[in-house]
């Protein structure tokens, strides 16, 4: 939350406190003692350790442990599939660098992954959550919310649709397989989700 003695949006520049009150935390800087901020964004101040930083207004996304992120099965390893990180669930806003993940065959679904061409095919969206962000970024679609939400018959290239526990194309009436997401999950940034009847 917002320190009532702040304001609730500073530019950068703007005065936000004496160093002996505050420490200088992300979105700010030191200055002869003074604390000013580094970006335009909202001023908080954290009572645990009394340091104030700046959260951007326009946040750039980045990916952080325990994010819902939409990613792209770019290859199929024997033990991993690598993939592109495409957005956070939360902004829905690009990810900038196209980030580089991987989900090991042992988090792509709950219980024993014989193949993961099983489970994904290069060019399927996925709903993954990231495990580990630092220093390489490993990610899980075991949980049920999560996995494919929109795939592409490997015959044809038509968006597949479900059809009971696979996928079936449309045009070409090929079936596949897939670790589904399941229930309630956010859209998929310009995406149609293969769960849509």
């Amino acid at each position: 939350m917002t320190d009532p003695e702040l304001p609730k949006l500073v530019l950068p520049g703007d005065y936000l406190g004496a160093a002996e009150e505050f420490l200088p935390g992300r979105g700010t800087y030191e200055d002869r003692g003074r604390i000013y901020a580094s970006l335009l964004g909202t001023p908080h101040i954290d009572p645990r350790d009394k340091s104030v930083h700046v959260e951007p207004r326009n946040a750039i996304p980045s990916v952080e442990e325990g994010d819902l992120v939409y990613v792209r099965v770019d290859e199929l390893k024997t033990a991993m599939a690598v993939c592109t990180i495409l957005a956070t669930a939360t902004s829905r806003r690009t990810v900038p660098g196209d980030p580089e993940g991987t989900i090991h065959i042992s988090k792509a679904k709950e219980g024993y992954t014989e193949s993961l061409s099983g489970e994904f095919a290069v060019g399927d969206i996925a709903l993954a959550r990231v495990l580990q962000a630092r220093p390489s970024v490993k990610l899980t679609t075991a949980a049920g919310p999560l996995g494919v939400v929109s795939a592409h018959c490997q015959a044809c290239h038509a968006l597949l649709q479900i059809a009971g526990q696979e996928l079936v194309c449309p045009r070409c009436g090929h079936r596949e397989r897939r670790k589904l997401a399941q229930g309630p999950r956010p859209d998929a940034p310009g995406r149609h989700d293969v769960g849509a009847g």
